[in-house]
C-alpha cells in the first residue's frame, strides 16, 4: 500500500467511526480513531477495519467487559482500544 492509500485508509476508518448509526459507539471509536489512527501501521489499520465490520452492540460489549470478545475479533487494536476506555 502506497503513504497516499493509507492516508485514505485513515480518513475513511475515522469517518466509520464517527457515522455507526449508535451515539454512544461513535463517541467511543471516534475519540479512540482520533487519538490512535495516525499511529497505526498498515496490520494495524486492516485490523481496525476489519473490527468496525462487527455490530455496535458486540463492540459496546467487548469495550465495556459486558462480553468477551470471540476468538476472531481479539486482536492488538481491539486490546488498544479497551485499555483506552480502562
Amino acid at each position: 500500500m502506497t503513504r497516499e492509500e493509507l492516508e485514505k485508509l485513515r480518513k475513511k476508518l475515522i469517518f466509520r467511526s464517527w457515522h455507526r448509526g449508535t451515539r454512544e459507539i461513535d463517541l467511543l471509536l471516534g475519540k479512540f480513531a482520533n487519538s490512535h489512527i495516525n499511529e497505526f501501521d498498515k496490520n494495524m489499520l486492516l485490523q481496525y477495519d476489519g473490527l468496525l465490520q462487527n455490530n455496535d452492540l458486540d463492540i459496546y460489549n467487548w469495550i465495556t467487559g459486558k462480553t468477551q470478545p470471540p476468538a476472531n475479533a481479539k486482536c492488538d487494536v481491539l486490546q488498544q482500544l479497551v485499555n483506552f476506555y480502562k
